[in-house]
């Protein structure tokens, strides 16, 4: 099949090589000359009313070409370090403006805000986005064409953490932006002097945004084949390139849980070196890596036959990680390559890791990732060396062909090698009949199967029209019985899958309480390697509803057949015999108040057949924002089954707490319990940013488990207990 695709390739190519028509827009630079910016927020420095302004902001939504209602004025300087942003965002209700979000990196859709975007090489594909609000919190990323974001247009990978500046004050006429960018914190091209550059706004009270190029609904802020340029840019310089993180961690811990009652202390030190091979190219060497500050995982109960998805959230693995992408098209049943596959040993439990070396970026139309990583032998789990190698070839305007390949090596002579060799490619198009986006993408995985048996492939392919009103979707997955990435995450194999989705979405004119209504139906066709049915689906929404405030409703009726290949205990002692087939009915509806009140609810109910019975889940979520950097989170999700075989309950409650002292300083609290596991887990997080890239974390975590008392099995028992202290400093040259 796939190399029926690439047959394709010259016809499809054909629509894929045009870049979307910029609409023209261009802002020019203004060169400070050696004269000085003061970062306070206050654009009262002379430099700046000599500047170009870039205005005349048009809506995405809700009245999509309309000039915005609210004036915003960006402006443009630099010099040989940095590029410096002005911003005026004006505003007739200063008094109503929302920026309760000040931790950095963090959502910021119920605040007003404003957005932009950089493509540093001019290839109308990739780049870095940015995000501030009226409190001066920030957020930034990197731009991923492989992805789809609805709101945005392409997907942003916030794990990167650029080091740059914003300064807000607000005014009796709106707020206004001081922003610094340096240019060592940017990979680019020092012989192009221009950059395509994006601005957008959210005026949140009225739900509105607006984009100074590319307002389209089928564009959007991360397209940057739709965005303006900023011209003028000359004499731009990173330095050497170099920058230096070494970093400091203390530990005191316990665990009498596990029989160590008493507190053990520990001590290490690290370095991270980040060096710019080429302004396009970085290299990092972490040594004596650690993640101490990670935060913990989203407690979840898993009822279905199949592992849960969690995302990574080690530092060293973030950065560039959309470099590593593959397929992403294709969604997360697929990864060849899957970082979280590092440094856990065979329990589950966290492995040291010595050493890691990475490589990231552009080398002329080629995009790289190289990893390599050395995970340290203890407590009787041997040591690992781990190699990946990514490689993207980027075709026409939005499109790529590309490989990659995987190595696990164990340090032990009882494993063999397990290697992973794969090929992917994408055709992309923002131009079909003028101004519509389609995607086809395709990958082929092969990979070592210690049987030494055939049948260790997967391969698959999605074709994809991602419009306003219009969305279709077909995508096909075949997995072999015996598919085995060392490396990466597999939820399931041994099938074949064919999934066609269509939706269409109303927008009612002049409706003074509907923005938009949406009807979408999918299909699910799942069957075994030899051709017999395992599962159908049938998925219906008749109706996701957006409303004028920001609310949002939806129901959906699914109708499922299963068929069981394996016996499957769902709980304790409730288990599904193999062989039976299951055909149910099923009813989901959600809804959810704007999450821009001081209290807003979200809620989720699915009724209907499961498997040999019946289950009730219903999900409640409650957040306060009592005050500007107070936020308080209480979700609670509750499983009820009536099965043949037993009936049994689950629930899971989790409750973050969250006070932001600022936008560089922050205090977290999570707690988290199921009656699964009949585990609570407490996280306190706090961080200090004393400036960007020097970071002090202090992160304290406490496990109590159930059943660990044996004269009373109910009672709540210290597991472990660890707090933990990392200070980080950047030196840059």
């Amino acid at each position: 099949m796939l190399i029926v695709l690439l047959s394709l390739l010259p016809a499809l190519a054909l629509g894929a090589q045009e870049i979307s028509p910029a609409p023209g827009r261009a802002i020019r630079a203004t060169e400070l000359n050696g004269e000085t910016i003061s970062l306070d927020g206050v654009l009262d420095e002379p430099m700046w009313s000599q500047a170009t302004v870039a205005s005349d902001f048009l809506q995405r939504d809700p009245d999509n070409g309309a000039p915005a209602t609210e004036r915003t004025e960006v402006r443009v300087l630099y010099d040989a370090s940095r590029l410096l942003l002005g911003v005026t965002l004006h505003d007739s209700e200063p008094g109503r403006l929302l920026g309760n979000q000040m931790q950095r990196d963090q959502p910021f859709g119920a605040d007003d805000r404003f957005m932009w975007t950089i493509d540093t090489f001019l290839d109308g594909r990739s780049g870095y986005f940015f995000e501030i609000n009226p409190s001066g919190a920030m957020g930034d990323g990197l731009i991923d064409p492989s992805s789809n974001n609805g709101d945005l247009g392409a997907g942003v990978n916030k794990s990167w953490d650029g080091i740059w500046t914003a300064h807000v004050r607000r005014s009796p006429d709106g707020w206004t932006a001081e922003i610094e960018l340096p240019f060592k914190s940017l990979n680019f091209d020092p012989q192009q002097d221009a950059w395509g550059i994006n601005f957008q706004r959210t005026v949140r009270r009225k739900n509105e945004e607006s984009l100074w190029s590319g307002y389209a609904r089928n564009l959007g802020l991360t397209r940057m084949a739709a965005a303006g340029r900023v011209e003028g840019l000359r004499g731009l310089s990173q330095g050497i390139g170099l920058d230096l993180k070494p970093f400091v961690v203390g530990t005191l811990s316990s665990a009498p849980g596990r029989g160590q009652s008493s507190i053990g202390s520990t001590g290490d030190v690290g370095l991270d070196v980040l060096y710019s091979v080429t302004p396009a190219l970085r290299a990092n060497l972490s040594l004596n890596t650690d993640f101490a500050e990670t935060e913990v995982d989203q407690r979840q109960v898993n009822l279905t036959r199949f592992p849960l998805f969690f995302q990574e959230k080690r530092d060293f693995f973030l950065q560039g990680a959309s470099f590593f992408d593959f397929a992403r098209e294709i969604g997360n049943q697929v990864r060849p390559f899957f970082s979280r596959r590092i440094g856990l040993d065979s329990s589950g439990l966290p492995q040291a890791i010595d050493v890691g070396a990475k490589l990231t970026g552009q080398a002329g139309a080629f995009d790289i990732g190289a990893l390599q990583v050395r995970t340290r032998e203890e407590g009787g789990e041997p040591g690992e060396d781990f190699s990946v190698v990514r490689i993207r070839r980027r075709l026409f305007a939005q499109s790529y062909v590309g490989g990659l390949a995987t190595r696990r090596s164990t340090r032990t002579a009882a494993l063999d090698d397990r290697h992973t060799a794969a090929a992917d490619m994408a055709l992309r198009t923002s131009t079909l009949g003028g101004d519509k986006t389609a995607d086809l993408s395709a990958y082929y995985v092969a990979t070592t199967n210690p049987l030494g048996t055939g049948d260790s492939a997967a391969w698959g392919f999605r074709a994809q029209y991602p419009n306003d009103p219009w969305v279709a979707d077909l995508a096909v997955r075949v997995i072999e019985p015996n598919y085995s990435p060392a490396v990466g995450f597999l939820q399931r194999r041994g099938f074949r899958r064919m999934n066609p989705q269509l939706a269409y979405t109303f927008r009612p004119a002049s409706n003074p309480w509907i923005r938009s209504v949406q009807v979408e139906g999918d299909l699910e066709f799942i069957n075994d390697s030899a051709d017999r049915p395992l599962g159908r689906q049938l998925q219906y929404r008749p109706a996701t509803v957006v409303f004028q405030d920001g609310s949002r409703f939806q129901l959906e009726i699914a109708d499922r057949y299963d068929r069981l290949e394996q016996p499957f205990e769902i709980s304790d002692g409730v288990v599904l015999p193999a062989g039976n087939t299951y055909r149910y009915l099923r009813y989901h509806i959600e809804g959810n108040t704007p999450q821009r009140h001081v209290v807003s609810l979200s809620s989720e109910l699915e009724v209907g057949d499961f498997f040999s019975g019946r289950r009730r889940q219903l999900i409640l979520a409650l957040g306060v924002r009592p005050r500007r950097g107070v936020a308080v989170s209480i979700e609670t999700e509750r499983n009820n089954l009536d099965l043949q075989e037993g009936t049994f309950s689950t629930s899971v409650l989790r409750l973050v707490a969250n006070t932001q002292f600022g936008p560089w300083a922050s205090l977290v609290n999570n707690l988290q319990y199921d009656d699964v596991s009949k585990a609570l887990a407490w996280q306190v997080r706090f961080r200090w940013i004393q400036r960007p890239g020097n970071d002090l974390f202090l992160v304290y975590t406490h496990n109590w488990q159930r059943g660990l008392n044996l004269s009373d099995p109910n009672q709540l028992s210290t597991l472990d207990n660890r707090l933990a202290t990392k200070l980080v400093y950047t030196l840059r040259f």
